[in-house]
C-alpha cells in the first residue's frame, strides 16, 4: 500500500468518522451526563462492533447483507428499535435524576455494551465498510494485510472521533449547567436518537 493510497484514504476515512451518526450522539450524551472518561471507554464498544464488521467485510460474509433482504430488514429493526428505546429513556430523564446518576456509579461496561448494540445494530454500518474499504485494497497485493491496516487506521481515527465529541458532550454539559436546560438538552439528543431510527428504518439496501 503506498503513500498516495493513504493520502487519500485518511481524510476521507475520518470524514466518515467524524458523521454526526447515532454512536457520535451517544458520546456527547453520555460524556454530558457521565463524563469525559466514562463517554470515551464506553466507546470501547463501538470500536469492538467497527472491528467485527472489518473482519466480516474482509472475509466476504457481507455479501449477505447485499443478498438477503430479509436478514437486512431484521438487523436495521432490531437496531431501529434500541435506538427508539435509548430516546424514551433520555426523553423521560430528569435533570434530578442525572444528578444522583453521578459520574461515579456510571458503569463502563452498560455505556460500552450501549455503544456495541447501537453500532452492531445498524446494518448500513457494515455495507459502508464492504462499499468503502475494498476502493482502497490492491487485488495484486495480500489483500488481507490491507483490510487489516486499513481497518487499523479506521479504529485509530474512530478513537479521536470519540474523544472529539466526548469533548462536545462535556461543554454541553458546561453550557447547560440549570436543570431546565439539562432537560432541554436530553431532549433534544432524545429527539435526534428517535430521528437517527427512523431514517435506520426507512434504509435500504445499495
Amino acid at each position: 500500500m503506498d503513500l498516495s493510497t493513504l493520502a487519500v484514504f485518511i481524510p476521507a476515512c475520518f470524514a466518515l468518522n467524524m458523521a454526526p451518526g447515532p454512536n457520535n450522539l451517544l458520546s456527547v450524551s453520555n460524556a454530558s451526563r457521565y463524563g469525559f472518561a466514562r463517554a470515551c471507554t464506553g466507546g470501547v464498544g463501538r470500536l469492538l462492533a467497527f472491528a467485527i464488521m472489518i473482519a466480516l467485510a474482509a472475509v466476504g460474509l457481507a455479501a449477505v447483507l447485499h443478498t438477503s433482504e430479509w436478514l437486512f430488514h431484521v438487523i436495521k429493526v432490531v437496531g431501529a428499535a434500541y435506538l427508539f428505546y435509548l430516546a424514551w429513556q433520555l426523553w423521560r430523564a430528569t435533570p434530578q435524576a442525572d444528578e444522583h446518576i453521578g459520574m461515579r456509579t456510571a458503569s463502563v461496561l452498560r455505556l460500552a455494551r450501549q455503544e456495541f448494540l447501537v453500532a452492531i445494530g445498524n446494518p448500513k454500518a457494515i455495507l459502508l465498510f464492504t462499499a468503502f474499504l475494498p476502493q482502497f485494497v490492491d487485488p495484486a497485493q495480500d489483500v488481507t494485510a490491507q483490510f487489516a491496516v486499513l481497518g487499523g487506521l479506521f479504529l485509530l481515527m474512530e478513537c479521536v472521533a470519540i474523544a472529539l465529541y466526548a469533548v462536545m458532550g462535556v461543554h454541553a454539559r458546561k453550557l447547560f449547567a440549570r436543570p431546565s436546560s439539562r432537560q432541554l438538552f436530553n431532549r433534544v439528543c432524545a429527539g435526534l436518537l428517535a430521528s437517527a431510527a427512523s431514517a435506520l428504518l426507512v434504509a435500504r439496501r445499495a
